[in-house]
């Protein structure tokens, strides 16, 4: 291919780089075919450059590289000069279509549907309806799975004859011998149902989507299920109910786990399908079983959809029959299903209202708040505010109290910080007065806790709460107690006071930082422990953009001078460290 047009020199490097050894750089110039195209012009690209394209990339083993040729070519319709030319874009997305790599073979079906929507009908009929026919009928199960995707295209504009072949080519793909053309067909049946005229969906389609959903692989099983809602809103509610309602009791008893999960997963969707009486009579026993069910996936996906389930069924809630299932899952041995339900429940507490909140949902949230998974617990304290809303803050806070004071308590030191980094989102959900009542004094205990990570939490969350209730709050119910502590005979609970004071000064501003925070924290200078001494050297630079300038003059840096005479190396080298801080 030469390139005579000096305009063109970019495009001529890119092609080279087309056919370089190293994969990157092809890919690289793949991605830039737009870049090519325009410095061609429209004619050489559409009567040079894709043949050129398609020659040399038939026998292309990098998947990135032909799904990037598949994606490019699906936007190329300006760069060959609009609609009336299309058509030379099929052939090497043809060839495309029968790569071995799922991906780029849905990419190229993608791509040949974007192009066939903004073709000419004759051009769908003599181009892409011959292309759609070809590979069906090629003896590679890639090129005749990629063909489903393509009817639903080019059916609506053919004529009868034509049509009459499409349904007859789509049904004999939905009976191949290859599983895998048969699972593309089950994938691919709503959309071509769509297109299907009414008479024709009973004849056609409806026994096609009969026959897949008995299919001896389960892959294609369960597609079935995800047609059941595709195909119930093209029939009516009769036939709906006739048609489709057996399918999903059969399919939600499927022998196949997949096939079951996949039943639970859509199950709010194929309940708006069949409409709220057979849901009512049918749904929920098949809900109740999938709940149940003794693979915890299938338990999984079903508990994540308890509060959708109930908003279908609202104002009639099953409450009797699923809710038992739903305390059943809160004890469940699999972390996963217990994960999914605190996911979810939360949300039904706006729908149970405050009797059936209290006497059902309650238990059932407290018992998950014990959980020994933290993002279990998280889950359930992130949507506490939905049960707080519907039966009032004394009722809850009662019921959280009993659970906080046990959790407090758990010899696991992980629990306790787990619980710890709950306070501030509780706090800020429950309120002031909850935590001033009920929780500050345990706030407080934390701080002094014989586990390291334990007193570090604690101080980051009187950090939190400073910053959520604000620092005049902080000074009347943290500050005192903080300053209370600062003697404690334990030299490591003295440093975690320390670290906690420095991190309140921020919130508490300058005055209170200066005439408060700092004379505790220049009083540990003197600590007859080192340690004590060079944490002094470490917190003392945090508080520099706190006060006024004359106070780090005046009286932060002569107090780290001090340090760095003193008879500790350790506490030496901290504080040279905080004075090149403060220089800098």
């Amino acid at each position: 291919m030469s390139m005579s047009d000096e305009s063109a020199s970019l495009a001529a490097v890119l092609i080279d780089e087309l056919m370089n050894q190293e994969s990157d750089i092809r890919l690289n110039s793949m991605r830039q075919l737009s870049t090519i195209a325009r410095a061609l012009g429209v004619e050489r690209t559409r009567t040079e450059f894709i043949q050129y394209i398609k020659e040399n990339f038939d026998d292309e083993d990098d998947e990135e590289v032909l799904l990037e040729m598949a994606q490019q070519l699906g936007v190329f319709i300006t760069y060959v000069g609009g609609v009336e030319h299309a058509t030379v874009l099929l052939p090497p997305l043809e060839g495309l279509c029968s790569v071995g790599e799922t991906f780029v073979r849905d990419k190229a079906v993608e791509s040949l549907c974007k192009i066939g929507s903004q073709m000419r009908e004759p051009d769908l009929i003599e181009s892409f309806i011959p292309l759609l026919k070809k590979l069906a009928a090629d003896k590679e199960w890639t090129a005749q799975s990629s063909s489903s995707g393509l009817f639903h295209i080019a059916y609506p504009n053919a004529p009868e004859p034509l049509r009459k072949e499409l349904r007859t080519l789509y049904n004999q793909l939905s009976h191949n011998e290859t599983p895998l053309v048969r699972k593309a067909a089950a994938k691919n049946l709503g959309k071509f149902a769509e297109t299907i005229e009414q008479p024709y969906l009973m004849n056609y389609i409806m026994p096609m989507f009969k026959y897949l959903s008995q299919d001896d692989q389960d892959s294609v099983r369960l597609l079935a299920v995800k047609n059941c809602a595709a195909l119930g809103k093209l029939l009516e509610p009769q036939v709906c109910l006739a048609e489709i309602l057996p399918v999903i009791i059969r399919l939600s008893q499927d022998d196949s786990w997949k096939v079951r999960y996949t039943v639970a997963d859509q199950i709010c969707e194929l309940c708006e399908t069949v409409g709220p009486d057979a849901t009512r009579t049918e749904m929920v026993p098949a809900y109740v079983r999938l709940l149940r069910d003794n693979e915890a996936d299938v338990r999984r996906a079903a508990a994540g959809k308890v509060t959708k389930f109930f908003q279908i069924l609202s104002p009639e809630l099953p409450v009797q029959r699923i809710l038992p299932c739903v305390k059943e899952l809160s004890s469940d041995q699999s972390q996963e299903v217990r994960f999914a339900l605190a996911s979810d429940i939360m949300g039904l507490a706006p729908i149970l209202e405050k009797d059936q909140t209290v006497e059902q949902l309650l238990p059932i949230f407290l018992s998950l708040l014990k959980d020994e998974s933290t993002q279990i617990r998280v889950n359930i304290i992130s949507k506490i505010d939905q049960v707080n809303q519907v039966i009032g803050i004394d009722l809850l806070s009662q019921a959280l109290l009993s659970v906080i004071d046990e959790l407090s308590e758990a010899k696991h030191w992980r629990v306790r910080v787990a619980l710890i980094n709950f306070i501030p989102l509780l706090a800020s959900q429950l309120g002031v007065g909850f935590y001033n009542d009920k929780i500050g004094a345990l706030c407080m205990q934390w701080l002094t806790d014989e586990v390291h990570q334990v007193r570090v939490a604690a101080a980051n969350n009187l950090e939190l709460l400073a910053i959520k209730f604000g620092p005049e709050w902080a000074s009347e119910h943290i500050i005192p107690q903080v300053l209370d502590m600062v003697n404690d005979r334990r030299y490591q609970y003295r440093i975690n006071i320390l670290r906690t004071l420095s991190l309140l000064a921020p919130v508490m501003g300058s005055e209170i930082t200066t005439s408060t925070i700092l004379p505790v924290i220049f009083a540990a200078s003197t600590d007859r422990v080192p340690n004590v001494r060079f944490n002094v050297a470490k917190v003392l630079p945090s508080l520099v953009s706190v006060v006024d300038q004359s106070v780090v003059e005046q009286r932060i840096r002569p107090c780290l001078n001090k340090l760095n005479q003193d008879e500790d190396a350790d506490v030496r080298f901290f504080a040279n460290k905080a004075l090149q801080a403060i220089y800098q």
